[in-house]
């Protein structure tokens, strides 16, 4: 749906994968070449394991950065590949998975179609748009495009009511605007200024390509602008997002339209074909400037303004010249890439964003062993335990706490793979030569898809991501930790490597996972997924009091030039990665080679469990993409990912004798604890 809601605190945002070459020694599982023996491991751990590399690594001009785990995106994107080519070539039977993911490839990389088309799939739209006359038909165009997944008014989701999280109730968050966040409108330094000025010179090309010419693109461009500028100043931060508790407005429909007359709630639902006495709306600010606007500003600037969300929302599936302008201003402006991605590349991502179930089955089928989600299993109980002794040897929490703590750590849902039910898309129509209309029916079905659910019971065996992806989340209502097959391949994860690797690597990612369920979010569900206090007011008040440890530290660091990581946005993924490098330790040294002092190419066990770690999060990005996620990602960059968490934690001190004096050594009694 538009703004797909995932409350999922996922380990990492999975960058684009470059073509970096594989360079890990076979059977040791450690590059020492990366490494710079220059920098002493106390005084910066992430350059003393990654600092070669940082130094002669270049980021490819289809790029935004580089990594460790590009590496593994990049095989894995090949596997996919290999796969999508492989059928496409083949006749499948009608119907079949494999005729669908086919033939949805085929016609995404049939460019000449595509090119000959131009704009022509969207010109209904455009059609439809001229005729609006009044703020109900700005209403009921708005509400076409998000019984198609596309509309960019608001926002609307379905997950589980989080009061009462057995049930699936009907999500309304913040929506209206195109640049990546609010903050984009209102801030005036230079880096934010080009942004800005390339996102309008975007907006101006789509006008130009669709017949306006410059001066009416212009008026159009300055329409747009001004109008998601006001629906932006009332968008609440991202910072202020993070806190479910006033983020959560259970509401009656009938006083919704009471008070918001022009959104016409009742109207509205039952047109997108939603059937509810009440809804969730996340942020009622938004909609109650929604609905003043849709009087207030003229016609004419909302029909520039969903003329351009049109065009924005199609410019990937048309003609070159739509996908070159969103290019100028999505990849190079955005994030610094210098080219575009060769078709097949983003055909790959295409078919698993839009048919990720139906590659999944076929990615798993020929990649994925039984014997390594037995041992991802073993691994994720492992430090189960580790995370309960943990628990109980906490010096902060009373008794009371611990107990309701461990029956929730003690109900986590285990998803490792992929998914034992498999979605379907026999209701999706997949020919070879109409790429546009192929991803509009996928769009329709993933949305009648998400609101058959609305009102009924919560099904637990659902996943937010297909198989293949490489990454991991913890769910918190469904008090769940997720692993897909993805991302259990090297850099994090091995059957061949020892312990202390995959320890180090995966064993990180599931202690991270596993706090997510007690950060400053995850904290505030209980086990059964439902919004509600469990902790004592004592309990609570120390655990706010090591938050804000966690942010001002996280605040101290610098990303480029003068801008910080904002340790409020990030505190969760922080206080997961800090908590997560200490679980995962205990539960290796509950392995054999973590009770062995037994050294492997000059290192110890727990040097190579740290290594691991430091090896995970290798990356280089573009100075763009380094700014972009400043202002929109709650993860901190990989440097502090690394040196954060082990500044903080004993066993790395005495591993790598760090000593005062060391640009990361921190006092004992001033080192953050918290899990």
């Amino acid at each position: 749906m538009a703004n797909k809601l995932l409350y999922a605190a996922s380990f990492l945002i999975i960058f684009s994968a470059c073509n970096s070459n594989k360079e890990y020694i076979a059977g040791k599982f450690i590059e020492t070449g990366y490494m710079d023996s220059a920098v002493k491991p106390g005084d910066n751990f992430f350059r003393f394991i990654n600092g070669k590399w940082l130094d002669t690594v270049h980021i490819p001009e289809t790029e935004s950065g580089i990594g460790a785990f590009d590496d593994l995106y990049y095989g894995t994107r090949d596997k996919l590949h290999d796969l999508l080519d492989s059928v496409s070539k083949t006749e499948q039977k009608a119907g079949s998975i494999e005729q669908k993911v086919a033939d949805f490839y085929a016609s995404g990389m049939d460019s000449a179609v595509i090119e000959q088309r131009g704009y022509e799939p969207v010109k209904p739209y455009l059609q439809q748009i001229d005729s609006i006359k009044d703020a109900a038909g700005i209403m009921a165009f708005a509400n076409k495009l998000e019984m198609e997944n596309s509309n960019p008014l608001y926002g609307q989701g379905v997950s589980p009511d989080e009061k009462n999280s057995a049930i699936n109730i009907a999500v309304y968050t913040q929506a209206g605007i195109g640049l990546p966040d609010r903050d984009y409108y209102f801030k005036t330094d230079s880096s934010n200024a080009k942004v800005v000025a390339a996102y309008k010179n975007y907006m101006k090309q789509l006008f130009m390509l669709t017949g306006s010419d410059s001066a009416k693109a212009a008026i159009e461009v300055a329409q747009v602008y001004e109008l998601e500028k006001q629906l932006a100043s009332s968008h609440k931060t991202n910072v202020q997002l993070r806190d479910p508790q006033s983020n959560y407005h259970k509401m009656a429909v009938a006083d919704l339209d009471r008070q918001m007359p022009v959104f016409a709630w009742k109207n509205t639902l039952t047109t997108i074909g939603v059937h509810a006495d009440s809804v969730n709306v996340s942020q009622p600010e938004y909609y109650s400037k929604l609905n003043q606007l849709l009087q207030s500003i003229p016609l004419d600037a909302w029909k520039s303004y969903f003329k351009f969300h049109v065009l924005n929302d199609a410019a990937s599936a048309l003609s070159s010249d739509f996908v070159n302008a969103k290019f100028e201003y999505a990849g190079k402006a955005l994030s610094g890439q210098q080219k575009l991605r060769p078709r097949w590349q983003r055909m790959v991502v295409n078919t698993d964003n839009t048919l990720g179930d139906a590659l999944g089955q076929l990615y798993v089928k020929k990649y994925f062993t039984e014997d390594a989600k037995q041992r991802m299993l073993d691994m994720v109980n492992n430090l189960q335990k580790a995370f309960a002794k943990r628990i109980d040897n906490l010096d902060w929490m009373s008794d009371s706490t611990k107990a309701v703590a461990k029956d929730k750590l003690n109900a986590f849902l285990k998803k490792i793979g992929y998914t034992d039910k498999w979605r379907d898309y026999s209701k999706v129509t997949v020919t070879r030569n109409k790429y546009f209309e192929n991803l509009l029916s996928c769009a329709k079905n993933e949305y009648q898809y998400q609101i058959d659910k609305i009102g009924k019971p919560v099904d637990k065996t659902e996943w937010e991501m297909s198989p293949p992806t490489i990454n991991a989340y913890y769910n918190p209502t469904f008090n769940e930790i997720v692993f897909p097959a993805g991302i259990l391949q090297f850099p994090f994860f091995d059957p061949d490597a020892d312990d202390a690797i995959n320890y180090g690597g995966i064993g990180m990612v599931i202690g991270h996972e596993m706090t997510h369920g007690f950060d400053d979010q995850g904290a505030q569900y209980d086990k059964d997924g439902n919004l509600k206090n469990w902790w004592s007011k004592e309990d609570s008040v120390k655990f706010v009091g090591k938050s804000t440890q966690v942010i001002d530290l996280y605040n101290s660091y610098v990303i480029i030039d003068s801008i910080h990581v904002n340790g409020a946005l990030t505190t969760g993924e922080n206080m997961a990665d800090i908590g997560g490098v200490a679980i995962a330790y205990d539960a290796f040294k509950m392995t054999k080679q973590g009770q062995d002092t037994t050294r492997i190419d000059g290192f110890t066990p727990d040097q190579r469990f740290f290594i691991s770690l430091g090896q995970i999060w290798r990356e280089k990005l573009k100075p763009e993409t380094m700014r972009f996620y400043a202002n929109v990602d709650p993860h901190s960059p990989a440097i502090f990912r690394v040196n954060g968490p082990l500044a903080n934690f004993d066993p790395f001190y005495k591993a790598f004798n760090v000593q005062p004096g060391d640009k990361m050594f921190i006092p004992e009694d001033k080192r953050i604890r918290i899990w």
